[in-house]
């Protein structure tokens, strides 16, 4: 069976999820919506890198995509300084009887405890609404931090704590906005970003221990956070710009999941501008980037996923992994019960179809 599927945002995932869309023979794009007039027209294999023309032009007006009635939307569009367009989308969306796969807004990993009622409310009555489900994930929040834990958890006799790290180079991610204005990397130490204000980390990354939690079937009694910044040595430039000397240049945060003074569900991320910076702090399995599992318990687990691509580095490779984890997802979501689904819902995605030769070396052309 294929499935009418329109994608939804063109940028750093969102390129990439279009080409996978594109290249799976279980989905039909029937529509591209973009953000911006300079790629409204354009072809979507254009806006994907494939080089063969679709005939599918993109359009920056949801009526269009609302008519063509799909299936499903994979929703890639940027979130993190538009939150409240970004919900007012998927509610539209999912009232409007479409399922949606989305990158973000990440708190929808698994909202519960952790967004406000004033929020998460009209999403899950715009999905009752309509019948339809809404899966948000990716690589983190997603893939790094609940199915891979998870999947270690079901085979301890007992957990003390399981501990989910990003430890990542950024100097290759390309986006200004997001490294600067809201990570605060390359401004002044004692400037306080959008990232760093207070429980905007626990809202972010929450839903991470949230979820673990849910897991273990454990009720956690509070969420906390912490971080650490430390300065540029020298100026340098990255790809998303020039760090000017004693600005903030390495970032290391955790949110803790806490039953009583004891932290039982971590989220820790270490994010270096130069893989000098910082010495003391983790690193990663391999040059560039890992996420990391630590449990300690009965056995104790140390899980390292290094990623890598032959189109690109580990930046590169996560933008492809955050892609495809939502595009694999489609047929699921599109089976799932209405209402925010969750890894904890979903069965097991396998990549089904994936090794056909007609997917090999597909159409990623980074």
């Amino acid at each position: 069976m294929t499935h009418r599927v329109v994608h939804w945002g063109t940028g750093n995932v969102g390129r990439h999820a279009l080409a996978g869309v594109l290249a799976d023979p279980r989905l039909e794009l029937v529509g591209v919506h973009v953000s911006g007039p300079d790629k409204a027209g354009r072809d979507a294999a254009d806006l994907a890198g494939t080089g063969t023309a679709t005939g599918i032009l993109a359009t920056t007006d949801a009526d269009d995509i609302l008519a063509l009635r799909p299936d499903c939307v994979v929703y890639t569009a940027m979130t993190d300084n538009r939150l409240m367009e970004a919900l007012a989308d998927l509610r539209m969306l999912l009232s409007a009887g479409i399922n949606v796969v989305a990158s973000a807004p990440v708190f929808l990993q698994y909202p519960w405890h952790v967004l406000p009622a004033d929020l998460l409310d009209p999403v899950e009555q715009a999905a009752a609404q309509g019948g339809s489900s809404l899966f948000v994930n990716g690589i983190d929040p997603g893939f790094a931090n609940d199915l891979l834990p998870l999947a270690l958890l079901g085979t301890c006799r007992s957990v003390e704590q399981v501990r989910c790290l990003e430890i990542v180079d950024y100097s290759t991610y390309d986006n200004p906005a997001v490294m600067f204005d809201i990570m605060g990397f390359g401004r002044p130490i004692d400037q306080t970003p959008l990232l760093l204000q207070p429980g905007v980390l626990s809202l972010a990354w929450g839903s991470v221990v949230r979820q673990l939690a849910a897991g273990l079937d454990i009720e956690l009694d509070s969420v906390t956070q912490n971080y650490e910044r430390l300065p540029a040595p020298e100026t340098f430039d990255i790809a998303s710009g020039t760090i000017p000397a004693g600005t903030a240049a390495a970032l290391r945060f955790e949110v803790r999941g806490m039953v009583g003074d004891r932290a039982v569900t971590v989220l820790e991320h270490v994010t270096r501008l130069r893989a000098d910076l910082a010495p003391d702090w983790p690193h990663p399995a391999r040059t560039g980037g890992s996420y990391r599992i630590e449990v300690t318990g009965e056995p104790h687990y140390t899980l390292d996923l290094a990623m890598f691509s032959d189109h690109g580095d580990h930046n590169h490779a996560s933008l492809v992994g955050t892609a495809m984890r939502l595009v694999n997802a489609v047929p699921a979501v599109i089976a799932a019960a209405p209402g925010i689904r969750t890894t904890l819902d979903l069965p097991l995605i396998t990549g089904s179809g994936l090794a056909a030769p007609e997917r090999r070396p597909s159409a990623d052309t980074a």
